[in-house]
């Protein structure tokens, strides 16, 4: 899917102390060689820093790795992004989320979630048709 992601900007980031970045740092990969530009942030972001780095960057799309209990600070960067009336920027994350905690992510606002496993082409697709859908919106 060399190109599929041309003129797309997103974020990638871990979010607190979440430390794990082999997976941020493979989509990241997959991202960039699907044409992407992509805003790699790194470990021990809070969600100001994030939102701050959005706003800054004027991405298309964030996405965060969580491999820890940092779910509520997802939940305030949602927030956040709200408040800074920027809440059009979908939000994905992608790591080990419990079922359960993934429906609730869902539910509060979080557009999509990777499990270990899922195909980079799956989040070329998603990522692309969430921002063909963005900017349908906006026109």
């Amino acid at each position: 899917m060399m190109g599929a992601g041309k003129g797309i900007k997103i974020i990638i980031s871990m979010i607190g102390l979440d430390g794990h970045t082999t997976g941020a740092e493979t989509v990241a990969m997959i991202l960039r060689d699907a044409g992407m530009e992509v805003v790699y942030l790194g470990c021990n972001q809070t969600p100001e820093m994030i939102v701050a780095a959005a706003i800054q960057e004027d991405v298309d799309v964030i996405g965060i790795s969580s491999h820890a209990a940092n779910y509520e600070q997802i939940e305030q960067l949602l927030e956040l992004l709200r408040q800074e009336e920027i809440d059009d920027i979908p939000v994905i994350c992608g790591g080990n989320i419990p079922r359960a905690r993934a429906s609730d992510l869902k539910l509060r606002g979080v557009a999509e979630i990777f499990t270990p496993g899922s195909g980079g082409e799956a989040i070329i697709e998603c990522i692309v048709a969430m921002v063909r859908d963005r900017a349908a919106t906006r026109a």
